[in-house]
């Protein structure tokens, strides 16, 4: 009998692969462009503050305008009228826009032309600029359907205006919806309609109100569209209606702005501060709501 020969065992040696240079260079110029984009928010955020600090106090939220004593205007009609107006836009669009997202994504036919056409039709609205719905509300809405420049004018303008936005968002929420959580919803006997009310629904909410609130943040600082559309530089009431006329805080800040008077200038800036104030309110409950019905899948 011959003896088993004995294998010694080779040792691997690991090399280091070498990065490309190319590689090294592109993250280089991210990190570049990140740093560029965050120091100018920054110095825009600082200097917004610095500007008007002196004016961020009550009056400011309690005064109504006046174009004579800027050391007594404050911006409560602004601010109620922004409160209004938005409020109306989400109650106008947030429905349409997530049941037309529920219809493209769950039971409209891609292969057929009318739905490839609806789909077009929304990503190109997506990019078309807000004058444009502008002339669209004065025209159709304000005029055509008599509704004045009025609160409900301005919500119904600003609906379509961030619209597509609220379907894009919504659509791929549903979309990063499991696969899976479907077939098991359709293998216990469930229907289609049991299936997107209870399951893909609760399921896409997080993702649906990052979209939501992202789309409702435009429409609060959009100016252009409701110049158009008759909101006033001096409103010294509160709306009482739908029907009632308004001002918001992006055109009471372009009033003030175009003043001569440094102090209006200041004004303007501690009521751009407030602006950011409402929106991060407004982010900050879509945290809220996206971190209560986040799903770990």
């Amino acid at each position: 009998m011959t003896a088993p020969t004995v294998t010694e065992p080779r040792t691997v040696t690991l090399t280091r692969q070498k990065v490309p240079w190319a590689d090294i260079v592109f993250k280089l110029m991210l990190r570049l462009c990140l740093l560029i984009a965050v120091a100018f928010l920054a110095t825009l955020l600082i200097y917004v503050v610095y500007k008007g600090w002196s004016r961020l106090d009550p009056r400011l939220w309690d005064n109504f305008p006046s174009i004579r004593r800027p050391e007594r205007a404050g911006a409560r009609s602004a601010l109620y009228g922004t409160l209004w107006v938005i409020s109306l836009t989400a109650v106008f669009c947030l429905p349409v826009g997530i049941l037309a997202a529920v219809y493209l994504e769950e039971y409209a036919n891609p292969a057929r032309w009318y739905n490839r056409m609806i789909e077009l039709n929304i990503a190109n609205l997506a990019a078309i600029p807000s004058i444009v719905y502008g002339i669209l509300g004065l025209g159709v809405i304000a005029r055509g359907f008599g509704f004045g420049t009025t609160i409900l004018t301005a919500s119904i303008t600003l609906s379509l205006l961030v619209l597509p936005i609220v379907i894009i968002a919504s659509r791929e929420a549903i979309r990063a919806v499991p696969l899976s959580i479907r077939q098991a919803s359709y293998g216990l006997g469930a229907t289609k309609w049991q299936t997107t009310w209870r399951q893909i629904l609760p399921a896409a909410i997080p993702g649906m109100a990052t979209g939501s609130i992202l789309a409702l943040s435009r429409a609060a600082g959009e100016a252009a569209p409701l110049l158009l559309l008759g909101g006033l530089t001096y409103v010294a009431f509160l709306p009482d209606g739908i029907l009632s006329e308004y001002t918001v805080l992006p055109i009471q800040i372009y009033g003030w702005i175009s003043q001569s008077r440094e102090a209006f200038h200041d004004l303007s800036a501690a009521a751009i501060v407030l602006l950011l104030l409402v929106i991060i309110a407004m982010n900050s409950i879509a945290i809220y709501v996206r971190n209560r019905a986040q799903k770990r899948w």
